[in-house]
């Protein structure tokens, strides 16, 4: 090597003006630029290699490539430039300013180009420590490199005193995937290695088509990539004959939230392009011809088809993952069926949404979906569906097959909620029939406080529509509220005043009464919000009710008025005693309910408190209540009657204590 030859040279900008540029680039973002260079070079095969010091820290990187090579015979226009580049405007390139060669100053301190070309070898070399500056000396043949001497061409870039720390090889081997990974694909003669080990294309989902406009032939490849790759958006890339890119352009599918895609489009058709109209060469196609445009329609086509199978893919996921996060209404009181009905159909509501336009759900936070998805379900199984779709419709702007779509979705869920709702009646009434006819055979000795507890809670709607759904058991608010029950009711034992028939005596006394609580979030009837505290006291079948159980009720009552965690203002209470019978004897109640008739409430007794009624009702007063309330429907449904001679206690029990 003669220092004779040695020249220097530097580039058109200071030291402080170069770094600005790479502040907040990542550590491995100087290896790409480095790899992208060699590419940009014409080179078919890139190896990157890293040595690692006795701390198993990687301390030196080189990058080699069989490209055209660094000229330095010109180097001015080269290595003197930054931010603008000698490069000509070319559809393969990656680098277009010339500045990527100087970003190897955020790992290490010193680089150093070993390059081959026509004119010669030589080797350039950089300190960041003076980064605008450039020093390059040509080399003989046997001076240079080894792994360049074996090449006609190509460069080696050697990077030294690292300041930085790089992650382990093989997390820069993903990374070298994701940034790489479409122009690998796109370009399949091109290849990197990575410390020997070639970085591959990363998962992906292929589509191929032949697409015949006019006489012309084009094989396209949409490739849908899992990841987002690090340096490319969604491209539309035009290849001729013989592999070469000649024209890229951005897909119409930019911008599709997780969707991300490469179009790769050969036909020898592109042997004859250009990317505008010249008058040097009238005849090469270009995107302005009929063909392009043609091609460019049927691309359309097939890319929305592929993007609408996506959606459909993602929005089973996502609405899977919200399942997992319990994100839809758990359906509490309904019956299996409704509650089954009810939730696929928001489940599919929500997908079908999703599709239509994800981001109404991927900016929402956990609060925000639940709340969309529960007033979607609410909304969807009411009188309002064309409503909800004029909403849905206007706020999305949706096209007309997205809007056909869901227009279906709401009309299937009309025509599914009326079945539904009729199969709900249906089942309802039978168990009225089966309740009456256990009331009426089985009550003395038969009816266990496991069956009818059972029976209560899976027929909570026995009491009337705003029951319907009373929702899990607050442990806290029971306890309290059967504690000071018990104060109040006493457990008195059972003598011959309770019962009508002394022959129903002996099994009373083996029987015990039940009781159920709950507090339910509701409003009143100026839309505040407001606790609805429901607590049933059910005396045993074979009891006939009288003043004493009223008094044991209105005691409690009491009590509760005088338990200051019951005292808020937003808390009302209902109190209902529920028995199969008032007695014939009885006097007490029976002037109650006459006094309190023309309230037009069932079993009312006592409404003097505002916020504290209490009601006696016993079993027929609630079954002819329910076929009262639903005889139309019954009517016109001409529900048959079920008979139930035969059948035993056991097969009533285990039927009615299946929710309805």
């Amino acid at each position: 090597m003669s220092e004779s030859v040695k020249f220097s040279g530097v580039a058109e900008i200071g030291n402080e003006g170069i770094k600005k540029h790479f502040q907040n680039i990542e550590l491995w973002d100087p290896l790409f630029e480095l790899v992208w260079n060699g590419f940009d070079a014409k080179a078919d095969k890139v190896a990157v290699n890293f040595s690692e010091n006795e701390f198993e820290s990687i301390c030196s990187a080189t990058v080699l490539d069989d490209g055209e090579g660094i000229d330095h015979t010109t180097l001015k226009e080269t290595f003197g430039r930054f931010y603008d580049s000698s490069k000509k405007a070319d559809p393969g390139q990656h680098g277009a300013h010339g500045r990527g060669r100087l970003a190897f100053h955020r790992l290490c301190r010193n680089a150093s180009w070993y390059t081959r070309t026509r004119q010669g070898d030589a080797v350039i070399e950089i300190d960041a420590a003076d980064i605008k500056s450039y020093t390059c000396v040509p080399l003989r043949a046997e001076e240079q490199r080894a792994s360049v001497q074996v090449l006609s061409q190509g460069t080696l870039v050697e990077l030294t005193n690292f300041t930085s720390n790089l992650p382990s090889v093989a997390s820069l081997v993903e990374k070298f995937s994701t940034e790489f990974g479409w122009f690998l694909a796109v370009r399949p003669s091109k290849s990197i290695l990575v410390n020997g080990k070639t970085v591959e294309v990363p998962a992906n989902d292929l589509t191929q088509k032949q697409i015949v406009v006019e006489s012309d032939s084009f094989d396209v490849q949409v490739i849908r990539w899992e990841d987002k790759p690090t340096s490319e958006k969604s491209y539309i890339y035009l290849m001729n004959g013989s592999g070469e890119l000649v024209y890229k352009t951005l897909s119409t599918l930019n911008n599709k939230p997780n969707f991300f895609t490469s179009v790769c489009i050969t036909s020898s058709w592109a042997n004859q392009f250009a990317s505008e109209e010249s008058l040097f060469d009238p005849l090469a196609h270009t995107p302005a011809s009929d063909v392009w445009k043609k091609l460019w329609r049927q691309l359309g086509v097939l890319t929305n088809a592929i993007y609408e199978e996506f959606l459909r893919k993602k929005a089973d996921e996502v609405v899977q993952s919200y399942e997992d996060k319990g994100y839809f209404p758990l359906f509490q009181g309904l019956d299996d069926g409704e509650k089954a009905w009810r939730h696929a159909h928001a489940r599919e509501l929500v997908k079908q949404i999703y599709i239509a336009d994800p981001q109404v759900f991927n900016n929402a936070s956990k609060k925000q979906l639940k709340i969309i998805i529960r007033l979607l379900d609410r909304l969807a199984v009411s009188n309002e569906n064309d409503a909800l779709l004029e909403v849905i419709n206007g706020a999305l702007d949706l096209d007309d097959q997205s809007t056909k779509q869901l227009a279906e979705q709401l009309k299937r869920t009309s025509m599914e909620n009326i079945v539904s709702t009729i199969e709900i009646l249906q089942r309802r009434a039978v168990a009225v029939d089966k309740l009456r006819y256990v009331m009426n055979e089985h009550y003395r000795e038969v009816l266990e406080t496991p069956d009818l507890q059972l029976i209560i809670e899976s027929n909570t709607w026995l009491f009337g529509p705003k029951y319907e759904t009373l929702g899990a058991e607050e442990d806290t608010f029971t306890k309290i509220t059967k504690k000071f029950r018990d104060e109040a009711m006493a457990q008195s034992a059972i003598d011959e005043e309770d019962v009508e028939n002394l022959a129903d005596l002996k099994g009373a006394q083996r029987q015990t009464d039940l009781f159920l609580a709950r507090r339910i979030p509701t409003t009143d009837s100026l839309g505040n919000q407001i606790y609805k505290c429901l607590i049933v006291e059910i005396k045993r079948p074979a009891v006939s009710l009288n003043k004493k159980h009223l008094r044991q009720l209105e005691d409690y009552a009491d009590i509760i008025r005088g338990i200051p965690e019951f005292d808020a203002d937003n808390m009302y209470f209902e109190l209902v005693l529920v028995g199969r019978k008032i007695s014939s004897a009885d006097k007490y109640i029976k002037r109650e309910l006459q006094s309190h008739s023309s309230k037009g409430e069932n079993g009312l007794v006592s409404d003097g408190d505002p916020k504290m009624k209490l009601y006696v009702l016993n079993w027929y007063t609630l079954l002819n209540s329910f076929e009262l309330t639903n005889s139309f429907m019954l009517e016109k449904l001409r529900l048959k009657r079920t008979e139930f001679d035969g059948l035993t206690k056991q097969e009533l029990i285990k039927d009615l204590q299946e929710e309805h």
